[in-house]
């Protein structure tokens, strides 16, 4: 096998010893929770790297080369010293986990699920209000984990973090409950048109929000709301919408405010897409445990399917398709 001098990468070789012990890559990948393509190109990575073939592929079944077989050894002493070191460094560290708003249901249930994967770790929640904030406290070392909208961030802050998708969330709309449209059960975006609907414009700390609402706005007739002083608490939430009666761009299963009902938008429905987004390079239990949780949510409850006629930008169902 030829000596590069190249930084191998842990996470390839945890790809390739994962191949190497189920000789087949859609259960590796499922082992590790990531998708089969994901896999498939840190192995492809790790034999460029390598300079050799370490498998050889058919359609039928996947066996290793002796290039291979004599890298497996290797491989495990490298992971396994690796997660000695975690071991001693790594766990005692508490996970700080930003979950955006208590109010938005996705990364919650993500994190509680983690919990129960992996008790012996903290996993300590964090409300930022905004990926685009979060992820400079990410970057900075402040924050572990966040939720968000990884495409609407910009590119010089993905360049520093991983992306793992997590689900398409259907958007709703926050209404008065004495607004014309609050008596339907769902809302046609269509209806919404001559409105001025809030959508967190002004607000540093969620552009990546503001961003989509002018997407799915755009052609439609509905304005995003002027900026506005942010309402902290219910009892200035109820005062500045009884005073703008704008309706308020959110996601299904938002909790609803007092004197105000949550309607699901329809024709079509729009998308949220959410990803749990880390700082490259974080080694962490509690990474593992959020990762494997995501993949289970989103596999059981079909996060990540898309409803026939469904909108979300093409940007962003790109970017969704991609695990980092």
């Amino acid at each position: 096998m030829p000596a590069t001098g190249h930084h191998l990468d842990p996470r390839l070789l945890r790809a390739f010893l994962a191949v190497a012990e189920e000789l087949h890559f859609t259960r590796a990948a499922a082992r590790l929770y990531v998708a089969q393509q994901a896999l498939s190109r840190d192995v492809r990575r790790l034999e460029r790297d390598l300079g050799t073939e370490l498998f050889v592929r058919t359609t039928r079944q996947v066996t290793l080369t002796a290039d291979g077989e004599r890298l497996v050894p290797h491989a495990r002493r490298v992971l396994d010293a690796q997660d000695a070191v975690i071991a001693a460094f790594g766990q005692a560290r508490s996970l700080l986990v930003d979950l955006n708003s208590p109010g938005l249901v996705t990364g919650r249930r993500v994190l509680h699920r983690a919990r129960e994967l992996a008790p012996e770790h903290e996993l300590m929640a964090r409300y930022e209000s905004g990926l685009a904030h979060a992820a400079g406290e990410l970057l900075a070392g402040r924050l572990d984990a966040s939720f968000g909208r990884f495409a609407g961030l910009d590119p010089a802050l993905r360049a520093g973090l991983a992306q793992q998708p997590v689900r398409y969330e259907p958007m709703a709309v926050v209404l008065p409950q004495d607004h014309r449209l609050a008596a339907l059960d769902a809302v046609p975006l269509d209806a919404l048109a001559g409105e001025s609907v809030y959508a967190g414009a002004g607000n540093p700390r969620t552009p990546e929000w503001t961003d989509l609402a002018h997407r799915l706005f755009e052609g439609r007739g509905i304005d995003v709301a002027p900026p506005a002083p942010l309402a902290v608490g219910d009892e200035e939430f109820e005062r500045i919408m009884a005073k703008t009666r704008n309706p308020i761009l959110a996601v299904v299963g938002f909790p609803a405010m007092p004197a105000t009902v949550v309607r699901p938008l329809t024709d079509p429905v729009p998308l949220s897409p959410v990803s749990l987004v880390w700082r490259k390079g974080l080694v962490h239990p509690g990474i593992d445990a959020l990762r494997r949780a995501a993949a289970e949510l989103s596999a059981a409850e079909g996060w990540l399917r898309r409803p026939a006629g469904a909108w979300a930008p093409d940007a962003d169902i790109a970017m969704m398709s991609v695990h980092t």
